[in-house]
């Protein structure tokens, strides 16, 4: 009998508010189809901005900053999936993801891209504006991580002001279904195409790293 393949829900709300709504509506539409489902929230985790050092673009190591980026990273890797969720908060993605991102992108994941054919799904909730810049930010970041990104109809964006209010929002909820349902179709593909061909990378990279050959970029992996 083969393991459950399993989400890994990133919350980028300060709150238990509407982005956790909208990620309890998910992990209801993820069960329905026997997929694990876990939520990280990143107000619970210590996380620390990024410091002064400034040689994250040089330094050929994993960041050296001491909290609990590194564990979600791990988490991450070990998951089928990725949900990127966070709140729109002064027209930009709320700063504890903006954070996020920033940490676990520059400080683990530019090295070899172990995300690499992950699948991604990204979720915005704002009162009404910016929703689909954010979607966009985090759609980007999901990319440049060469995750797959399943098209699922309308984006994912709810939108909500006062506590409760995402759980009104019916198509941004429909909408977060259709992208759970389309995320669970690519990972039951990938994971039959890996039991039937033994290929544990499917749609392998033909370099570990976007900054290679870039001269003022280039980077000397450990091994």
């Amino acid at each position: 009998m083969t393991a459950a393949l399993k989400i890994l829900a990133i919350n980028g709300s300060e709150r238990d508010g509407n982005t956790a709504d909208v990620l309890r509506h998910a992990a209801r539409t993820a069960g329905e189809r026997g997929i694990d489902f876990e939520t990280v929230d990143l107000r619970e985790i210590r996380m620390e901005r990024c410091g002064p050092c400034g040689d994250c673009n040089d330094r050929p190591v994993p960041c050296a900053l001491a909290d609990d980026v590194p564990g979600v990273v791990r988490k991450m890797i070990e998951a089928d999936g990725i949900v990127f969720a966070a709140p729109v908060h002064g027209f930009g993605t709320a700063s504890l993801m903006q954070t996020f991102i920033e940490r676990a992108g520059v400080g683990f994941l530019r090295f070899d891209r172990p995300l690499t054919n992950k699948v991604a799904g990204i979720i915005s909730v704002a009162r009404r504006y910016s929703a689909g810049e954010v979607w966009a930010q985090l759609t980007v970041n999901a990319l440049l991580n060469r995750m797959i990104v399943v098209g699922s109809g309308f984006p994912a964006t709810v939108h909500a002001l006062h506590r409760g209010d995402a759980a009104k929002d019916d198509e941004g909820l429909k909408n977060v279904s259709r992208m759970l349902e389309r995320m669970a179709d690519m990972m039951e593909l990938l994971d039959e195409h890996r039991r039937l061909t033994g290929r544990e990378n499917p749609l392998a990279a033909h370099e570990v790293n976007e900054r290679v050959g870039l001269a003022l970029n280039e980077l000397q992996v450990q091994p």
